[in-house]
Order: structure tokens, then sequence, then C-alpha cells
């Protein structure tokens, strides 16, 4: 298929392979401590990432560089027509008062108007705040306060409103725009429009002064952890940090893919970008001038159709995209009654991506005939579908967030798409490390990213340092000194490194479960494995001070609707039902006893519970970048964990 052909191409180019050095450091057990690559792209000196959008129009005034979608149609952007409008926007923001320094927060889903406005703070010397469009007036009362940002950008009235409410008692209240122009006001206009004729008698030097006036040092943005407890944290990035980011993933991964494809890069943008991977990946595409499309939904319905109009060439995704099109995949092949040959297509995919995976890394001789021969026939019959589900250009993707199940992975490279894996936090600015485009290594979130040092302490947390580590958090100096010592950053994850520098992650410190027997599980594990298999939609792991592992686990919506398609039953059957339905059980067994071959008999799940609600944002049990809150769940089904251990 044509990506291995192309990674076999580009492996050929000494100068591509040369990106993937890394430097390694043992202790005196000969235990891998320490995994360091040296920078691709140098320490700023001078400019900031405000400039991105003028270098641009200065070098390639006509380069399409984003796109964006109104009614049915994508419409380009050249690199003038943006730095243009970021400019009238960065004018309206100054006229309204925004000084070098303040703060802006924006509020709202993925979208083109997004982007403007992160440059256009940045033009007018400011620093963006951004905040979730799914967060709680009380979260939105707290970020506001705390950054002390006077003025908020919000996408829909329903935003609007939330801030109202959870501002209503600052003094003053912050100064409010509408990305769509309120509803309740017939002569309303959008918050862009509104922005430009502030600024409009504005000089258009004075954005010249404000950006002039930054440094690599100056903060660019206070990003707010999404946290599973307690208040959010405000991380302060620098310009220099994003940069760090940027910079040297560009370097890393583009001259790889560019070489390797052979045609424009793009990709469709879904990520919030209120969280920072998607922040840092709109960036990084800007930098390349890579086209990027926006959608601002993750849910698989809204996001398929974008999909398929956009025709990505990449995608960054989460476990979570990847998982649902694989299941997808199955339950179109179980509605016409081919569900058992999408089995073997899965199984088959599985055997053909690692046997070639070894071929291309030398470990390995490849398929054999008739597996080449069994992959050429599911290739027809599943993979390509699997292909114009993500728009039929798409041969590359990077998935973070949480870990990839690796035969979910291998299934994919089968199909023809290379998922490559990494890992961040937002106090890394995002991806701390990334598979090497050319060293494919599924199961393990890669090595670090140019330019950064990865360290496994005595207790196995994983430590960071380097330039794309955040400085401190905002108004907090006490969690500061928690998790930065000598510029390392303590990141709570447990991890180990390979002979080759390859992370892979085990779990959270403060996640892990000592069972009455005295054995630790790392629940991380067991619930990345469950989450891969359908009909599971979340699950939480629990067995602290308990005699066994057990799990509360709830169903995916789409996924029991299919099932009840099939065994034709009423769509509106009652999900208390479906939880004791044994057919349902028996489904879900099979996947906790994939989850369960992943560890010892002593950490698999001896026992689950099937729960009729959900884990969301909206009763609080989720953060927004889908993180499980262990504690608001154990506390919501305090009753149904007692009775899974028979009191």
């Amino acid at each position: 298929m044509g990506v291995r052909k192309d990674l076999k191409r580009a492996k050929q180019r000494t100068d591509l392979m040369a990106r993937t050095r890394v430097e390694i450091t043992k202790d005196g057990h000969g235990v891998v401590r320490e995994a360091r690559t040296p920078p691709l792209a140098p320490h700023p000196t001078t400019g900031t990432t405000a400039d991105l959008p003028y270098t641009n129009a200065a070098e390639a005034p006509d380069a399409v560089i984003l796109r964006r979608k109104r009614d049915t149609t994508w419409h380009p952007v050249t690199a003038t027509a943006f730095a243009r409008e970021v400019t009238a926007v960065a004018k309206g923001l100054i006229a309204a008062g925004l000084e070098p320094g303040g703060r802006v927060a924006v509020m709202s889903r993925t979208r083109y108007e997004w982007t403007v406005l992160d440059f256009a703070i940045w033009a007018a010397g400011g620093q963006t705040v951004p905040i979730y469009a799914t967060s709680s007036a009380d979260q939105v009362e707290w970020i506001v306060r705390d950054s002390g940002a006077r003025y908020v950008i919000t996408e829909t009235d329903e935003n609007t409103e939330t801030v109202r409410t959870g501002t209503a008692g600052h003094q003053p209240p912050p100064q409010i725009w509408q990305l769509d122009a309120a509803q309740a006001q017939t002569h309303a206009t959008d918050a862009l429009t509104t922005l430009t004729d502030l600024g409009r008698d504005l000089p258009d030097d004075e954005v010249t002064k404000r950006r002039a006036a930054l440094t690599p040092d100056t903060i660019a943005t206070v990003c707010y952890t999404s946290g599973t407890t307690g208040r959010p944290k405000g991380c302060v990035l620098t310009h220099a940090n994003l940069h760090a980011e940027a910079a040297n993933t560009v370097e890393l991964l583009h001259p790889i893919f560019k070489e390797v494809t052979q045609q424009t890069a793009s990709t469709l943008l879904f990520l919030p970008l209120a969280h920072i991977l998607g922040r840092t990946l709109q960036i990084a595409c800007l930098m390349a001038r890579i086209e990027i499309g926006y959608c601002p939904s993750i849910k698989p319905d809204e996001l398929r159709p974008a999909l398929r109009e956009f025709r990505p060439t990449f995608l960054v995704g989460v476990p979570y995209l990847f998982e649902k099109i694989h299941d997808t995949g199955r339950a179109t092949a179980e509605k016409i009654g081919r569900g058992a040959s999408f089995d073997r297509a899965d199984r088959i995919g599985v055997r053909f991506g690692e046997a070639y995976l070894n071929k291309f890394l030398g470990t390995g001789k490849g398929p054999g005939p008739r597996l080449y021969a069994a992959w050429a026939l599911y290739d027809l019959l599943v993979y390509r579908r699997i292909r114009k589900e993500l728009g039929g250009r798409m041969r590359y993707a990077i998935s973070g967030g949480s870990p990839l199940d690796r035969n979910l992975n291998l299934f994919f490279y089968a199909a023809g798409i290379l998922v490559y894996e990494g890992y961040g936090l937002t106090e890394t600015t995002a991806a701390a490390t990334i598979v090497p485009p050319l060293k494919p290594r599924p199961g393990t979130v890669g090595r670090p990213v140019p330019g950064t040092a990865v360290r496994i302490a005595e207790d196995g947390e994983v430590l960071i340092k380097g330039g794309i580590v955040f400085g401190s958090y905002w108004n907090n100096p006490s969690a500061t000194d928690a998790v930065l010592q000598d510029d390392w950053f303590a990141t709570g994850d447990l991890g180990s490194l390979d002979e080759d520098g390859y992370l892979t992650i085990t779990g959270r410190k403060k996640d892990i479960l000592v069972t009455s027997g005295g054995k630790n599980v790392s629940p991380a594990v067991l619930e990345d494995r469950l989450r891969s298999r359908s009909p599971i939609g979340q699950c939480l792991v629990v067995g602290d001070n308990r005699p066994f592992v057990g799990a509360l686990i709830t169903l995916d919506p789409e996924a029991v609707a299919h099932w009840l398609a099939v065994r034709k039953m009423p769509a509106d059957t009652p999900m208390a039902h479906v939880v004791k339905d044994p057919r349902m059980r028996a489904d879900v067994q099979k996947a906790v006893d994939y989850a369960n071959e992943a560890v010892s008999r002593a950490e698999s799940i001896r026992a689950f519970v099937l729960v009729e609600g959900e884990f969301n944002e909206d009763n609080g049990m989720l953060t927004p970048s889908l993180k499980v809150k262990r504690h608001a769940v154990m506390a919501a089904y305090a009753d149904e964990i007692e009775a899974l251990y028979g009191k």
C-alpha cells in the first residue's frame, strides 16, 4: 500500500533519518533512566508567535493557509487576507482598551474566528485565556477572576449568558463580544465585525508597535487545566514555549510527511482550541503553511461528513476518534450480516500490520503469501471503506490525550493509515514525546520531542525538561513549587523508557490502587483497553483496599442503538433492561477479557457492574478533554461499588 512505499522511500534519505537521533542514559543497573533529543529548531532570540501571519504574508502572500466553511463551500483564505483580518481585529482590541499584557478570554468551539482572535490578541500585545465552550458559570467565574481577563469573547447566546451569570459579581464585569450575532438583537453584529469597526480609524502602525514590543519570553497564554480534581490551574506559557513545541515538531515531521506524500498537506482541526493540543496544532500548521479547515465537533455523526468533504492528508486526534471509526465500521458490517467478516478483517489487519512493521524496521520477514492474500481481500471489503470514512487522502494521523490500543493502531496501519502516538500535558505545551515518523513503534508514545529530555524518577514518575516546559502556574507559587524542581517538571504519570528511548505510560501516581491483598494496580491500562472495545462507553476501575479489582462500565449510546436494531428489539427499550440483558453482559465480558489480557490475574477485573447513566461533562464526571473525574464518579456510584463487593 501507499503508506508503506512512502515510508520505505523516505527511509532511504539519510538526512531525514538523522532527525530521529536520541541520547540515552542508563543507571548502574543498566536501566534506561533518561532520553534526550537534540533540538531541530534554535531557541528564538527575537520575534514571537504573533509574527507568523505577517511572515507568511511577506514570504508567500498568495498561499492558501486556511479554509473556512460558509454554507456548504470551503472558501480559501490566503496568507495576505488572514494577516489583514488579524490586523483589523487587533486594532479593534486596542481601540477597546486592551493594554499590553492584558488578557482576553475566548469561549468558543473550534472555528476559523478562534484562530483570527488568537493571533489578533497576540498582535495587540495581549494574552489569550481559552475557556471550553461547555464550561459552567462557576468555572467561568473562577477563570475570569483568577486570570484577570477584562474581555471575554463568546460564541453563542448560551455562552454569553453563562459568562454574565458567572461574572455578575465582578467589579467591573468583563466586556463581552459574541461571535454569532445575538439572536435577541435584530441589528446585532458579530464580534469580529464589531471589533473591526472599532479599530477602523487606528493606524496599522499601532499593531506593528505592539508586536515589536513582544519578546520570546513574553507570556502568550494562560491555559487552564481541565483538572480531574480541585480548581483548574492556569499554566503560564510564553511565546518561546509555543515556538519550541511547534517549530521542533514541524521540523521533525513535516519534511518527512511532505517527502512521502508528494502533495499539499492539509488537516481538519476539530480538537477544542481551548485545549493546548489544538492550539499548538494551529500554530504548527501556520508555521509550515499547511492548510487548515475547521469542524466544531468531535461527535462522529458531525465529524465524518466534514472529513469526507475536506479530505485532509493527516489528522491530529484522540483515541476516541479512532475507536469510533473502528466501531462504526463493525456496526455497518453487522447491519448487512457481515459482522464475522469484519472481525476476521480486524484480526488479519493486526497480524498483517505487525508483520509489515517488523519488516520495515528490520526485525522480521514480513507477511507471508497467505497473509498478504488475506489482507488484499479485506482491503477490498473493509480497509478501503475505513480510508473513505476519513476522506480518502489521509495516510497519517497523530493520536494524543491517552494511550491508543496497540491492536487498534496496527489495524489502521493495515488500512493504510499510520497513527503516530504522542504524550504531553498543558504544562509541556502539548506533546513532550512523539513517535518518530521513520521508526514507528505501536504501543509506545514515542521519543522526546526535539529539544526535550524525559527522565524516569526512582518511583517511576515521568519527569520532563526543555523549552516546552511551562514556567509557572498563574497566581499559584505553591502549586508551581510542587511540580517544578531544577527545571524538571514532575508529570504525575508513571512510565518507563526502553533501550531506544521510547516512552511507555503505565498510569497515574495518584490513581494507583492497592488491593487488600497488597497488589498495586494501575487502572489506566485496563481502562484504556476497555474503552477501545464496543459497546463500552466510559469506565472506571476500582479496587483500592478491596479484595479484588472491579469496574463500573457505561454503554455507548450509539453502540446500544445498533445492538438493539440488530436484535430487532424496540429502539426505546429502557436502559435498565439493556444492562441486565445476559446477551449484553456477554458482549461486555468479551471487552473485559480483552482488557485482562494486558495484566496478571491478580490485577485483572474479576467483576463489573453496568450502570445506566453516562459519564459526561454535563453531570461533572468527565473533563472537557474526556478524562474521568474519579472522585465524582465514585461518589455518584457509591452504592453500585458497594454492591460490586457484596456489601
